[in-house]
């Protein structure tokens, strides 16, 4: 089960302008619609985002510069380049728009190998994506993020939010780290690492958009007596339910199964992880509570509910369950993990992606662009947040 040296296929399409959502509208926009949506997206945050508590003050960050940019958009790419701004001013790694530039940063975790934390004055990598070009270079967890290209991490950091009049306080200095990390989408990365015993190199690294898989979705066999199913970022194609299905013919009742979920970090969809998680039930059972905030603040009313995963007919595994998961498990990754260990089973590693909630599209009205936001809160059964689930070590 060693993963193969290039694992990135592209779970969704990068999207040129020219091919982004179409707007809802039967006329083509005008240079005031484009604009008039822009000034529109701060308060359709505030509206619907669900986690607006975290950022300071309560809401949205409109500084003098992103409100300047704002008033001067005139055309999509003007949007489309003010709304990224205006997400990434969220710091938070499952905000993106639904249409990209070709040098845009590169979504992460989806499309990244190196997990940045502030730490002690320097900028700690704390996880490396296995079979990625950062592993294959050497870097190791432990290891220090010293530069971007020929700038310090501290004074790449401090220009990418002052391009939006931000500091980097808080959650935007990790955050900006791994983006910097993660790099142009068109583009190689130049980085500066620095061991543990003060060796320094200054790497190139292809971006992940270059890489293709030549992996299975699904892949299963035997580990010592354990039967290990690895499932390849694969949870939004309802395909996996099938290869998940053909996987797991091959475990013997009462083995215990791995299902490692490591390379997880785009997310998918509920379908699929109900399709996985139905093998380890008898009954309806809960996996998941869902909160809609939107709704709290729009009616003074909260809404809440607990979705439930059912048994699947003649599709029955009796025996302990171990999930693997890591930085590169993330949003229905992250679903899954919870969900399995509500039905029993032991989740260890380390943290997950921590991405917060469900991401709804959402349209801005005269242009039709979409932006993909959280929208749900989401928690585990017994009520810890998602991002705060916690697995055990290895």
């Amino acid at each position: 089960m060693r993963p193969s040296p290039s694992l990135f296929a592209v779970p969704f399409a990068v999207l040129a302008l020219a091919t982004s959502s179409a707007a809802q509208t039967s006329a083509t926009p005008t240079a005031e619609d484009y604009r008039r949506d822009a000034l529109a997206l701060p308060a359709l945050i505030e509206a619907d985002y669900a986690y607006i508590e975290r950022l300071p003050g309560g809401a949205f960050p409109n500084t003098d510069i992103l409100k300047a940019e704002a008033q001067a958009v005139h055309d999509r790419a003007g949007l489309l380049r003010y709304a990224e701004h205006a997400l990434t001013a969220l710091a938070d790694h499952h905000a993106i728009t639904g249409a990209s530039f070709a040098d845009s940063w590169a979504v992460t975790p989806s499309y990244s190998d190196l997990w940045i934390e502030p730490e002690n004055g320097g900028w700690t990598v704390t996880s490396v994506r296995a079979g990625s070009p950062a592993q294959a270079a050497g870097v190791k967890a432990g290891d220090r993020l010293t530069a971007v290209g020929d700038q310090s991490t501290d004074k790449a950091v401090a220009a990418f939010w002052r391009e939006m009049g931000l500091s980097p306080d808080d959650d935007r200095a990790g955050y900006a780290a791994r983006v910097l990390a993660a790099g142009r989408r068109d583009r190689p990365r130049d980085l500066t690492i620095t061991a543990a015993d003060g060796t320094t190199r200054r790497l190139n690294l292809p971006s992940l958009y270059s890489m293709q898989r030549d992996t299975p979705a699904v892949e299963s066999g035997l580990e010592g007596d354990a039967w290990v199913i690895r499932i390849n970022d694969v949870l939004g194609d309802e395909a996996t339910i099938a290869a998940f299905d053909a996987a797991m013919a091959g475990a013997r009742d009462g083995q215990t199964v791995i299902i490692d979920l490591r390379d997880t970090p785009s997310g998918g969809n509920t379908v699929v992880a109900r399709g996985i998680m139905g093998w380890f039930v008898d009954a309806p059972s809960a996996y998941q509570i869902h909160a809609l905030p939107s709704e709290a603040r729009r009616t003074g009313i909260e809404r809440r509910w607990i979705e439930q995963v059912m048994p699947r007919p003649d599709k029955r595994h009796r025996g302990p369950v171990v999930v693997r998961v890591g930085r590169w498990t993330g949003s229905m990754g992250e679903g899954l993990a919870i969900g399995l260990h509500a039905q029993g089973a032991r989740v260890v590693g380390d943290p997950m992606a921590g991405l917060l909630g469900a991401i709804y599209d959402l349209r801005l009205p005269a242009t039709g662009l979409v932006v993909k936001i959280p929208v749900e809160r989401l928690y585990a059964v017994d009520g810890t947040p998602r991002e705060q689930f916690r697995p055990e070590p290895n």
